[in-house]
């Protein structure tokens, strides 16, 4: 928590904590205490530009969940979150509780139930900064001002604003609570400011079910398949939403160019229960799928895949076949100190065999003829991308890890995907060969993008909907849970 510089400090009227055994009520309250901070920050903001310093700290606070569990109870041992593990207090901070609402229904629903107790309700002792509580409208920089903008109200704080929870590092509050979810309010209101920054849409457009790629080839086919979805009144799909929030609910509504791309242009294909499709242009690196993935995690969407090109290593692909990815040769070191090395990145197998049963749907192969055009084996990811002049170096290891294919994002997005508790899997494209002649030039992948891209977009999409049909229960896979794992999923 940041220092104060006042002694006199103004905030909303005190309120007590309130049990609750109703999810719903529970998460009604969270909303109010929330709406009725943030307002106060930005009334009391509105005021101070006006008027001037007020003399005095303004300060209002995210709302908590508290729960407290006395025994070791017997739980579903099938069960991947909506637990505790041992007797105690657990907590966490909430922010956007009107952006989350179902996810929190359903999460405290599960405690309540699964250890027969109450929930706690109330003010935590967690400032909101000012740039949260305003998010969307300009806040001045110091210096603007005839005073500091610090002197008066909290602004983001990084000391507290971090992934010690998902990292495992951080396993009790300072008061003696454990944590309750994965994310602090401050991480997550981050990542949202973030995402709109990066994305050009807002955070609530965002579906459970993402599709990260490294083309714009892709952009354009699922835009066509957003709006053939549209014309379909038996689809489910109620809108699609591009850069720039850009709204359509009819096959032939208008969208305007932007001026202006963004760094990872984001479209989603939305359903009325959030488990439609976000499609990601991530660009090409494992910078940038960490960024993403770093930032779209706090959505806690049910999984992400990622569909990219790749290069083969193997003298039997061909242009056009795909790899289905079942391990992770790490070359592109920015999870490193996050996940070491050492850590293996299990393969999720809902996620491997709905991959592997879209490519039979949409190709129309079958048994062995599907190996045929693909092949399941290790991805390496480098950071490297002309890794190739560099062959002779990397040789032993991708000899050694039976490597079938070379990329510069998968490795990245799953390792990140195993840290995030997110399930995660690749298929990619052979776009090239270069340890065989065929490089990625002009005129030599011209049949790989006419015959091969709308076809790998498809298998994706076919993919999420096997996922989706099978539920999300049935995804979320123990073997992405730690020791002390926060009951939230």
């Amino acid at each position: 928590m940041q220092d104060d510089l006042q002694t006199d400090t103004f905030s909303p009227p005190a309120r007590a904590h309130q049990s609750f055994t109703d999810a719903k009520a529970a998460v009604d309250l969270l909303e109010a205490l929330y709406a009725e901070a943030t307002e106060f920050l930005a009334r009391e903001f509105v005021r101070t530009v006006a008027k001037g310093h007020p003399g005095q700290r303004v300060r209002a606070y995210y709302p908590e969940i508290r729960l407290t569990v006395v025994s070791f109870d017997k739980v579903d041992s099938r069960l991947s979150f909506g637990h505790v593990a041992s007797p105690g207090t657990y907590a966490t901070t909430v922010t956007r509780p009107d952006l989350f609402r179902n996810y929190l229904i359903q999460q405290i629903a599960l405690l309540i139930e699964n250890h027969g107790v109450s929930v706690d309700i109330g003010p935590s002792d967690t400032p909101i900064p000012i740039h949260f509580a305003m998010a969307g409208q300009a806040v001045p920089q110091d210096g603007v001002m005839d005073f500091s903008l610090r002197d008066v109200f909290d602004v983001p704080d990084l000391a507290t604003t971090n992934d010690d929870i998902v990292n495992g590092t951080l396993t009790r509050y300072p008061d003696g609570s454990a944590p309750l979810a994965p994310f602090t309010a401050q991480r997550v209101d981050y990542s949202l400011a973030r995402l709109a920054h990066y994305t050009a849409t807002d955070p609530e457009h965002f579906q459970n079910h993402v599709l990260f790629t490294n083309y714009q080839f892709y952009v354009d086919e699922f835009e066509a398949y957003a709006r053939a979805m549209l014309s379909d009144v038996t689809s489910g799909y109620t809108g699609f939403v591009a850069t720039g929030n850009q709204v359509i609910t009819t096959q032939d509504g208008v969208i305007q160019p932007t001026a202006k791309m963004p760094q990872m242009p984001t479209y989603h294909l939305k359903r009325a229960d959030g488990n439609g499709i976000t499609l990601v242009n991530i660009g090409v690196g494992p910078s940038n799928a960490k960024t993403a993935t770093d930032h779209i995690a706090v959505l806690r969407p049910h999984a992400w895949l990622m569909l990219g090109h790749c290069a083969g290593l193997r003298r039997s692909q061909q242009l056009g076949d795909y790899v289905l990815a079942h391990g992770y040769l790490r070359e592109d070191s920015v999870l490193d100190l996050e996940v070491p090395p050492s850590v293996p990145i299990p393969p999720i197998a809902e996620v491997q065999v709905a991959l592997q049963e879209a490519v039979v749907n949409v190709t129309g192969l079958a048994g062995a003829a599907v190996k045929t055009r693909m092949r399941t084996g290790t991805v390496a990811t480098t950071a490297n991308r002309n890794w190739e002049l560099r062959y002779d170096e990397l040789f032993a290891r991708l000899n050694q890890s039976r490597s079938i294919a070379v990329d510069m994002e998968s490795a990245t997005i799953a390792t990140n995907g195993f840290r995030f508790r997110v399930p995660y899997g690749t298929l990619l494209c052979v776009s090239d060969k270069p340890l065989h002649g065929e490089l990625k030039l002009r005129g030599m992948a011209n049949t790989f993008y006419r015959e091969r891209i709308n076809q790998h977009l498809q298998i994706g999409l076919e993919a999420i909907r096997i996922l989706r049909e099978e539920g999300a229960d049935r995804l979320h896979s123990r073997k992405l849970r730690s020791f002390d794992e926060p009951a939230f999923r």
